[in-house]
C-alpha cells in the first residue's frame, strides 16, 4: 500500500511518535509557516503538532492534494479560517483526551474559593496563624457552559462531591445522563442567578463570543465563581473586570484570558479575588503520548479506508456527537 505524504507542522518542540508515524507516511516535518508552505504542494495529510503556530492558510494555495487536517487539540476556532470551512478537506481534533485534566482543573477552580485558598496564602506570606471562614461544595449548584465531551466529565466529577451540576448548550433538554438539565444558551442570563458556579467550557464560535457578559455578570449571585478553561474571548473581559472589581462576584478562575499571554498591564493580575494560569487546564504528564496515540489510530484508519474519529463539523465549529 503507497504511503500518504503527511506534512507535519513541528514548530520547536519534538514530534512524540515520529518513529511510528514514519512507518505509516512519507513524513515532511516543517517548523515554520514558510517551510509548511513549501511542503503542502503533494501533502494529503497535515498534522499541526503545533497546534498555537499559524500557516496553513499563508500556504493554502499550494493544498493541492489535501485530504485531512488534524489539530492536536480541541479548539478549532483558530484553524478554521474561510477556504478551510468551504473546502472539502476534513477536520479532525482532539476530542476525549483533555476530558479528566480539565475536569479536575475545574473542581481545582472550585475549591480555591470554597476553601477559602487566597486568605490563607496570603496569612502565610504574613506569618499569620488565624482562623478563617470556608465552604461546602455538597449542596452548591454549577452551570457548566458547552455540553461536549470536556463539559460531561466535568459534570460528573463535580456531581461525585455532590455540586448539583446543570448544562448550557444549543438545546434545552431534561433526562440528560450527566447534566441535571440542560439549558438553551441564549437564557443564559434569565438561569445565572440560580448557580454558585459558572463554568466556561464551551467552543469559541460567532454564537458563544462573549457569552459572559455585562448582563450575564449583572444577574449572577454575588457569591458566585466564574471558572474559564474554554476560550479567552467567550466572556467579555472588561465587563468581567467591572464585576470583580466591585464584587458583584466573588471571584474568577481563568486559565484563558484574551489576549494570551496577558499582558504585564492588564487589570486581571491585579484582582485579589482572581487566579490566573497560562492555558494549562489540559495538560497532564500523559497528554503528549495521548495525543500521538490519538493521530496515529485515526492515521491507520485512513490508509485502511475506516470512517476516521473526532470529524469536526466545519460549520459549527466542533465535533458533533450523540452526547
Amino acid at each position: 500500500m503507497p504511503k500518504p505524504v503527511l506534512t507535519i507542522l513541528a514548530g520547536s518542540r519534538p514530534v512524540t511518535g515520529l518513529e511510528r508515524l514514519e512507518a505509516l507516511a512519507d513524513v515532511r516535518l516543517a517548523t515554520d509557516a514558510a517551510e509548511l508552505a513549501a511542503a503542502l504542494p503533494g501533502s494529503e495529510i497535515v498534522y499541526l503538532w503545533d497546534y498555537f503556530a499559524d500557516g496553513l492558510r499563508q500556504g493554502w494555495a499550494g493544498a493541492d492534494a489535501l485530504k485531512w487536517v488534524h489539530l492536536p487539540a480541541a479548539g478549532v476556532d483558530r484553524l478554521l479560517f474561510p477556504e478551510l470551512a468551504a473546502s472539502n478537506v476534513t477536520v479532525t481534533n482532539a476530542r476525549g483526551i483533555f476530558d479528566a485534566a480539565m475536569a479536575e482543573y475545574a473542581l481545582a477552580g472550585i475549591l480555591y474559593f470554597a476553601k477559602n485558598f487566597p486568605r490563607a496564602t496570603l496569612n502565610q506570606r504574613e506569618r499569620l496563624w488565624k482562623h478563617f471562614g470556608t465552604s461546602n461544595l455538597a449542596g452548591t449548584r454549577a452551570l457548566v457552559a458547552g455540553t461536549g465531551s470536556i463539559g460531561r466529565a466535568t459534570a460528573r466529577l463535580l456531581r461525585a462531591v455532590g455540586i448539583e451540576a446543570d448544562g448550557l448548550g444549543r438545546t434545552a433538554r431534561n433526562g440528560d445522563p450527566d447534566f441535571f438539565a440542560i439549558h438553551n444558551s441564549a437564557d443564559f442570563a434569565s438561569v445565572a442567578r440560580g448557580y454558585d458556579y459558572v463554568i466556561l467550557a464551551a467552543p469559541l464560535t460567532s454564537g458563544t463570543r462573549d457569552m459572559l457578559n455585562q448582563e450575564v455578570l449583572a444577574a449572577m449571585r454575588p457569591s458566585a465563581v466564574v471558572v474559564n478553561m474554554g476560550r479567552g474571548e467567550l466572556v467579555d473581559q472588561d465587563a468581567l473586570v467591572a464585576a470583580l472589581s466591585a464584587n458583584g462576584i466573588a471571584g474568577a478562575v481563568l486559565d484563558v484570558t484574551h489576549p494570551e499571554p496577558l499582558p504585564e498591564s492588564d487589570p486581571l493580575w491585579g484582582l485579589d479575588n482572581v487566579l490566573i494560569t497560562p492555558h494549562l487546564a489540559g495538560d497532564s504528564r500523559t497528554h503528549l503520548p495521548a495525543l500521538a496515540a490519538q493521530f496515529e489510530a485515526n492515521l491507520v484508519a485512513y490508509r485502511e479506508g475506516r470512517p476516521l474519529a473526532n470529524v469536526v463539523d466545519k460549520r459549527l465549529g466542533f465535533v458533533v456527537s450523540g452526547g
